[in-house]
């Protein structure tokens, strides 16, 4: 037992990679049996992982959440910046501006108004919560975006890791909010068509919330809403950590 599990804590990687895949299916079960898809699996499995993290903080008193555990040490490299950015950089290659063009000016502008509205009321919340200094309001106001956006600029600009994780919960709570919100506000914002479930994808942003939302209302408007979805997390990871936190910075100090 000594031998299998030293040699567990020695490919790490692979035990993470397990432990990640068996709370990703245990996720979407809850999510399919208990919440009838209304709660996206990826928002379940994020909590799951935010828990987890703390959970093993408090057990050995470290700074790296679950990865100070010995047998799950490997999820300080899964969860690292290297395959971190490697996912960012696939989720915005998943999309193709021949594709955008679909969505005419109408997508474009909404991309805008949604990346740059989520992180101003976002930063906004963080200010009125406490948090006053500009790299935390740039995270959480990023969080407000997504919760992929929320880490990639909390990192970028240097905010500590409790305020990470705040602005991974506020995207999660995004998430779910969305999922739920999209049907029953479908009718009355006439979401029928391609044309608006693009423009839709772009002022929300997060592809899960989006996808899953729009799957309960009509799942041939999934591809449409998800394309200006992931269009909106590339576009927030190159604005939120950069020309949307030095305006924060000029007006914040």
């Amino acid at each position: 037992m000594e031998s299998a599990f030293d040699l567990l804590v020695r490919d790490g990687l692979i035990v993470a990679l397990i432990a990640t895949s068996g709370i990703l299916l245990m996720a979407d079960w809850i999510s399919g049996k208990m919440t009838g898809k209304r709660i996206p699996g990826t928002a379940i499995a994020i909590i799951a992982g935010l828990l987890l993290a703390y959970a093993g903080g408090m057990r050995t008193g470290g700074s790296n959440g679950i990865a100070d555990v010995g047998l799950f040490s490997g999820f300080a490299l899964l969860g690292g910046n290297l395959l971190r950015d490697f996912t960012i950089v696939a989720t915005a290659m998943g999309a193709r501006f021949e594709e955008m063009r679909k969505a005419g000016w109408s997508g474009a502008v909404a991309l805008m108004f949604g990346v740059i509205g989520s992180f101003s009321f976002g930063a906004s919340l963080a200010w009125l919560g406490g948090y006053t200094d500009t790299r935390s309001m740039a995270t959480i106001g990023a969080g407000a975006c997504t919760f992929i956006v929320g880490p990639v600029t909390g990192a970028a600009v240097g905010a500590s890791s409790d305020v990470i994780a705040l602005s991974i919960a506020a995207g999660v709570i995004k998430s779910i909010t969305v999922t739920v919100a999209t049907p029953w506000a479908a009718r009355y914002i006439r979401l029928d068509n391609p044309q608006s479930a693009m423009v839709f994808g772009g002022l929300m942003g997060t592809t899960s919330g989006v996808a899953a939302g729009l799957a309960a209302t009509d799942p041939k408007l999934v591809p449409y809403g998800a394309i200006t979805a992931t269009f909106y997390t590339g576009l927030g990871c190159l604005l939120c950590p950069s020309i949307l936190y030095y305006l924060l910075l000029l007006i914040a100090g």
